[in-house]
């Protein structure tokens, strides 16, 4: 896919009423939590960067203090909280809370659907367009370093590692994404996966329509 042809109306056009069910690649289901189970909601931001060279996705490598999820590459976010208007809100707080993305920086252009972690979350990832020049102030405490991976990696579904294991008895799938010596695995991969097969849906859309605004 050619990535400067993407615009935020096009990101919102596409992101409109997806389920997961259509999203899911064949044969390798995602993790869904047991009924009954007492979930955390929480939500994270997915930035997309639209910088002049490509675009770009803004991660963060968490601390290794953290009791949750602790040392991993993930999008920025957390818990709801009640004062949270909605899930878009959850995903900007936090956000600026770990990085110092100002809110009044991200165009929310749609939602991804919500994705079980084996933890106990349901996550709901809020997809932002970013425009630069970004001026972030990272939380030393929960957040290590943040970092862009071309989205043109993103969109490429041979960039994927396929991996599975067993947890409590229940057979897990996950995806790994290497970058620049990283790896990008579970959850943060498996959305980020799940973006790409959106957009990929959209493809021949985009290239039929390159003058959107």
């Amino acid at each position: 896919m050619e990535v400067s042809m993407i615009t935020p109306r096009w990101l919102a056009a596409r992101l409109q009423g997806l389920a997961a069910a259509q999203l899911d690649e064949p044969g390798f289901a995602r993790y869904f939590h047991p009924p009954g189970r007492e979930v955390v909601a929480a939500a994270v931001l997915v930035p997309l960067v639209n910088r002049v060279g490509g675009m770009t996705v803004l991660l963060t490598q968490r601390t290794r203090h953290l009791t949750d999820h602790a040392g991993q590459i993930s999008f920025p976010g957390g818990r709801v909280e009640h004062s949270d208007a909605d899930r878009a809100a959850t995903a900007l707080r936090e956000a600026e809370e770990e990085t110092g993305l100002l809110p009044s920086r991200v165009t929310v252009v749609g939602q991804l659907p919500d994705y079980d972690i084996h933890t106990g979350f349901r996550v709901t990832p809020v997809v932002g367009w970013v425009e630069p020049p970004l001026e972030l102030a990272p939380d030393p405490f929960e957040v290590e370093e943040v970092f862009e991976v071309p989205l043109d990696l993103v969109l490429g579904a041979e960039n994927y590692e396929r991996h599975s294991d067993d947890v409590g008895g229940r057979r897990r799938n996950y995806y790994a994404l290497p970058y620049g010596g990283r790896r990008i695995w579970g959850a943060t991969a498996g959305m980020l996966f799940t973006l790409h097969r959106a957009l990929e849906a959209g493809r021949s859309e985009l290239w039929a329509q390159p003058s959107l605004p």
